[in-house]
Parts: C-alpha cells; structure tokens; sequence
C-alpha cells in the first residue's frame, strides 16, 4: 500500500520540501511588498531567515541521512534525495539573491527616512568614541577570541551563532598570517546598537562591526596592524536521535541528544563572500565539509533572523497591532460560569487570550475544583499558565500536566519546566516512545452539589499567551459531557499508551490520533464523492498549516474528478496538485500569509446538508495523523459553526493577501476584478468579530 503511496507522489505531488520553499517565498513576498511597513518587511526578512535555518537544521539534515543510509531509509516519500538536495540548492541561492535584492531596497528606504545602518567604517569621532567605550564596558567580558591555528582541532561551534573570521598580519610582511574566531555574543547582548547621531538622524551599528572596531585592542598583544573580519555562521544537523536503551528514562535519552545536537554535523556553512580565500579554506577543511554540501556564499550580514527584533523606535511611522478584545460574553462574568452554561470560542489573536489564563486561576481557587489535567507542547517563557497550575497544586487541586519532551527548539525550555512543575507537586507525563503528544486539551473536574461535572477547552494552538499574540488560533470553551469524557479518554491513552488503545477507540464525539483520524477523514471524503455521483450537492472545505499525506490527497484527487466542491485554505506545504482536466469542477486553494500567522486547523465536509465540522490540532500530514497524538473535535454549537463558517469565507474571498496554490506553486496574487472590493481578510475577520461586541448574541445550549 505504501509503495502504491509513494509512486503517486512521484506522479501525482508536489515534493514536499519544494512545497516548503515555495511556502517561505511567500514570507519573502511580503518583504517585498512596499504596502507592508518598513518595520515589518524588515521582521518578515528575519523570519524568512530564522524559516531557512530550521528547514536546513531538519529536513536537509533529514534528506542527507537518506543518501548515507541508502536502501533503509525507503520507508519515506523522498525517494530520490540526491535530486531534491540539488533543486533545494538552486531554489535556495535563487532566493538568497531576491533576499539580498529586497534587503538593499529597504536599506534605500530607511536611508530616506533619515535612518542609516552603519559600518565601523563610517563612524564620526563622536562615534567612535561611543563604540569604544560600550566595546570596553559590554561587549569585551562576553567574547574570547580562539586562535584557531595553534589548537588541533576546531572548537564547537554555537548553531544559531554568527562567528567573525579574522585574519591578521603585519604590513611589512603580509605573508605571516594568523587565523582566529570570535563568536558575537547575541545570546546575551543585542545585535543592535542605538548611536549618537546627527539631528534628525538615527544611526545603527551591529553588534559584529563593534567588534571590528576594536579588533585592534582586541589583539593588542601579537603586534599586527592588519585585520580582516568576515562573518559566518554554520547550520547544524537538529535531529535528536533517542535510541532503544530501556533502561534510560526519557528524559536521559533528551538530555543526552541534546548534547549530541551540539556535535551534529553541518549542513550548511554560510559566509561572507569577501571572506579570505586562506581562511573560508581552512574553515572549509576543519568542518569536513565538501562541495557536495551546501556552502552558501552571502553578503556581510547574517543572522537575519535577530532582525525580527529590530529596533521599533528608530521608526518614524511604527506600525502598531490592533489590540485584542475581550469576547462579548465574558464581559464581567467569570469564564467558568460562562463554560458551564454553553460552549465559547475564542478566535486568537482577535480575541484576548486572557479568558484561557483566567480559566485556569477561577479553578485554581475554586473550592469545588479537585483536579485539572493538561497538555503542554510550547509554553511562553514566562508562562501565567504554569503559574496558574503551580497555584492549583498550592490550593490542593490535583494536577496532571502532559508536557512533549520532544517538542523540537523547546526541548530544553520543556525539560526545565518539567523541574520547576514537579518540584511544585504537579504530576508531569512525559510522553510516548516515538511519538510527539500535539493534541491542545484541558479537563478541569468540579463537584456541583453531589456531582461531579467537567468542564475546559480544546484547542488548534499551543498554551502560549506569546504567540497567541501573532498567531492566528480557535479554541473551544466547552462543557460538552462527550467532549469532556473522550478527552479524558484520550488523556488515559496517553497515561496507559502501551496497552490503552482501546481508550482511544472507545472515543464517540472528538477523532484521535493516531489510528482512528485518519479512518474518519477518508470515510468523510468518500461520503461526499458518493453523494456526488447521486447529483447530491457535495463540498469539502478544509484549512490548515500543510497537506502533505499521499493517502488524504489520492482521495481527495478522486473527490475532485467525482464532482466534489473543494476549497482549501493552506498556510505552508502544499504537495497537492489543483490544476487536471479531469477535475469536474475546479480545486480553490489559497494560501495567506499575512501579520498574524495562520496557524488554525478547520474542516467542514457538507455530508448531504447534515454539515460536519472539526477544529483540529492535526494538520493532513502522515506525522499529524499516524505518528502523533491529536485531538479533531466536532462543532456543534450553531452559533460558533457560523461564526467560524463567516471567517473562512472571509478567507476565501481575500484578494489582497491570499496566494493561488497551483500546481507550479508560483505564489501569484489573488487579483480582484476591477469593480470588486478589496478584501484583506485579517482585517475583515478583526472587524468581524470586533462588531459582534456591539450585536446582540444568539444563546444557545448543548
């Protein structure tokens, strides 16, 4: 079956990791875009960077693995790692040279907003002076130098760093060269230095050209009065291996892959191309590198993802977010009583994420409360929701938190929340052998007289009051009885997962991952091409971050060919293909890449006028469905089924910030006709909902 799968990739998809680029092409896109401001275009250029860094980090690392390991890696769609390595590597110095294109023209812009970023170069004696004595207080007791040649071999090297190569020499004699590396301490400073500067004038210097500054005094005990510095960064192989070792815990297993991410092997080595030729040599032979690896030649910054942090200030015009809102139903009442009473959603980042924060502390003190369990898989950094559940424990409450160890990037951050909860008296799971745990459920379980009822949410995001800000998210507030006993279902799976799949299948309302999300969706699509080819109206509409399973696009290829209405709203991989003469009526699929991140999972399948539709945190990808366990849940509620119905159609009809996702991914517009509105969805969905606040709402109840 899978070998079938894998030929209709080949045939009938969009390799997936091709899809990627073409996905952050789009976050390109809107650096490019004179509409977007400058601040932002310089934030979304940071984040194309931070993207590219991360798909280097795993699916290049992943695609390298392949062609070392041969014949064992057929078990994954990329049969032919060898070409899709060198389309990546066309595709991406392609990219790189727009990146660099739209980098010099937003430079030009802030040059005549009377806002320069300036080399050590360009400094006045004020400057210079400025520069010198914020290198002697700040910058001087974070960084030592390595002379790289007198040790045998190179030092480690910091993943997400950026390092100066420095060559030094006497102009007397240019022939006795010495090599060193310093590594511009970002982890601890910022990249960007405000200077004094002329009236009218903002100018900034980065961090590494500071250094390059003092180099002189850096290096005042060898006697050189020559020096060269060029910055490079090198990319890192991120997979965490866990073995099969029984016999150490998990949380031994991360701590020691974590070390080896340290040592992982580079894939990719970016540098300046003014860098000198000795050293780029040496650098090149001390990391076993080969041409066969991607040495990527660039400009003098790197990094760029630090520049999402650029300094707001220096703007004249800073573009300010518009604020989220309390729902209309939670004004002055508590979240709890609103819960039990009926379900709620909460549209993030339109909506405050407060009312989930204030949901746990209501049960935090609320005597009646006895227990809460939850899923954690990223937490803000300094999160109200752990402090709220550390209060919980303290008021006697019994809480359970299923925490992902395995939540990539979040690994460390997870482990040292996994200390601080349980040294609190919180009872932590830690997830499932080969399995990421990525379902968004909260159960809190309350006696009411002489019974006991439950209440929480599930949700499409993370418990992350952070990104709740720029990510955009639905969570259901719910009191739901089925809802509520197959999460905890789900929840007993998770605790019992060598022998509780039964706990799964018991589930009769929300669709779990793994093996049973899946069966339902299939069985979902073949309702519809059935009712089809009755001459029954039949559509599918379905949003989410990636479509990518071959088993989900085949079917939905004969969905298509059947007569089957489909609409589809896709944020990042895209492997489907729209464009068949066979189709009887046209695939619609966007893609919006705008200020907030399009982060939510909806699907509604028409099933002959008994509508079904799901928030999931399943996107249709084989990990999501086989290789995760996820939570889809049905809506129920009329009155949030339109609401959430109102905004995908908002989303269908943007002309402004929507890309067609045809089969040669080539990110085209959306272009409205000459006498239609112009709709940017984003604001359409804010104002939206912003006006229900003045409407009066319909009441409904399970």
């Amino acid at each position: 079956m899978m070998d079938n799968h894998m030929s209709n990739q080949k045939i009938k998809g969009i390799q997936r990791d091709i899809s990627w680029l073409s996905f952050n092409a789009r976050v390109l896109q809107e650096a490019a875009d004179p509409t977007v401001p400058l601040r932002e275009r310089i934030r979304f250029l940071g984040i194309f960077s931070n993207n590219l860094d991360e798909f280097f980090r795993v699916r290049v690392a992943t695609l390298k693995r392949m062609i070392q390991f041969g014949n064992k890696a057929k078990m994954h769609l990329e049969t032919h790692p060898e070409q899709i390595l060198e389309e990546i590597q066309m595709t991406v110095l392609n990219q790189q040279s727009e990146f660099n294109r739209i980098w010099e023209l937003i430079l030009e812009e802030m040059r005549e907003e009377k806002i320069f970023l300036v080399t050590e170069k360009d400094l006045n004696p004020e400057q210079q002076d400025f520069v010198t004595n914020y290198y002697d207080e700040e910058v001087s007791p974070n960084i030592i130098p390595l002379m790289i040649e007198t040790i045998p071999e190179l030092p480690y090297l910091r993943d997400k760093s950026i390092y100066l190569g420095v060559v030094m020499w006497r102009k007397e004699s240019a022939l006795k060269r010495m090599y060193s590396i310093i590594e511009v301490p970002t982890r601890v400073m910022s990249r960007f230095l405000l200077l004094p500067s002329p009236d009218g004038e903002q100018h900034i210097i980065l961090l590494e050209d500071v250094i390059r500054f003092n180099l002189p005094e850096t290096f005042v005990y060898f006697g050189y009065d020559q020096y060269h510095a060029s910055v490079f960064k090198v990319t890192k192989d991120a997979e965490i291996d866990l073995d099969n070792d029984v016999s150490t815990s998990l949380m031994e297993k991360i701590e020691k892959g974590l070390k080896n991410r340290r040592k992982g092997k580079p894939v990719r080595f970016v540098y300046d191309k003014e860098m000198d030729p000795g050293l780029l040599e040496f650098l090149i032979r001390k990391l076993n590198l080969s041409k066969r690896d991607n040495i990527i030649p660039g400009g003098r910054i790197h990094n760029f993802r630090e520049f999402m942090d650029f300094p707001r200030g220096v703007f004249k015009a800073t573009a300010t977010r518009r604020k989220p809102f309390h729902h209309p139903m939670l004004e002055e009442r508590r979240v709890s009583d609103v819960v039990m009473q009926q379900d709620l959603m909460l549209h993030f980042p339109y909506h405050s994420f407060n009312p989930v924060i204030d949901l746990l502390r209501e049960a935090a003190i609320d005597p009646d409360v006895t227990t809460i369990k939850i899923t954690a898989y990223r937490m803000a950094k300094q999160s109200k929701v752990v402090n709220a559940l550390i209060n919980a424990v303290r008021n006697g409450k019994q809480v359970t938190v299923m925490l992902e160890l395995k939540a990539r990037f979040d690994e460390e951050a997870n482990l040292a929340w996994k200390k601080t909860l349980e040294e609190e008296g919180v009872k932590v799971l830690t997830g499932i052998p080969n399995m990421k745990v990525h379902a968004k459920l909260c159960i809190i379980r309350k006696r009411v007289g002489d019974t006991i009822v439950q209440y929480g949410f599930i949700s499409t995001g993370n418990l992350n009051e952070d990104t709740a800000k720029v990510y955009a998210d639905h969570c259901l507030l719910t009191s739901n009885k089925a809802i509520m006993t197959d999460a905890n279902r789900i929840f007993s799976y998770i605790e019992h997962h060598k022998t509780g799949t039964h706990f799964l299948k018991a589930c009769t309302t929300l669709l779990p991952s793994p093996l049973f999300a899946r069966k339902e969706i299939i069985k979902m699509i073949h309702t519809e091409i059935k009712n089809a080819q009755k001459g029954i109206p039949a559509s599918i509409c379905a949003k989410m971050n990636s479509l990518s399973d071959v088993e989900i696009i085949d079917e939905l290829y004969t969905a298509a060919k059947s007569g089957v209405e489909i609409k589809l709203i896709v944020r990042g991989i895209f492997c489907m293909l729209t464009q068949n003469e066979k189709y009887v009526k046209q695939v619609k699929a966007l893609s919006i890449v705008d200020e907030y991140l399009e982060h939510a999972r909806v699907w509604i399948f028409q099933n002959g006028g008994q509508e079904r539709m799901f928030i999931s945190s399943a996107d249709w990808m084989i990990r999501n469905l086989d290789h995760r366990v996820e939570a889809s849940c049905p809506i129920l509620d009329p009155v949030i089924q339109k609401e959430l119905k109102d905004i995908l159609t908002i989303q269908l009809h943007d002309n402004v910030k929507a890309r067609v996702l045809d089969n040669s991914l080539a990110n085209n517009y959306v272009t409205p006709e000459d006498d239609e509105p112009r709709i940017r969805s984003q604001y359409e969905t804010y104002f939206y909902l912003r006006n229900k606040i003045e409407q009066p709402l319909e009441v409904s109840s399970h």
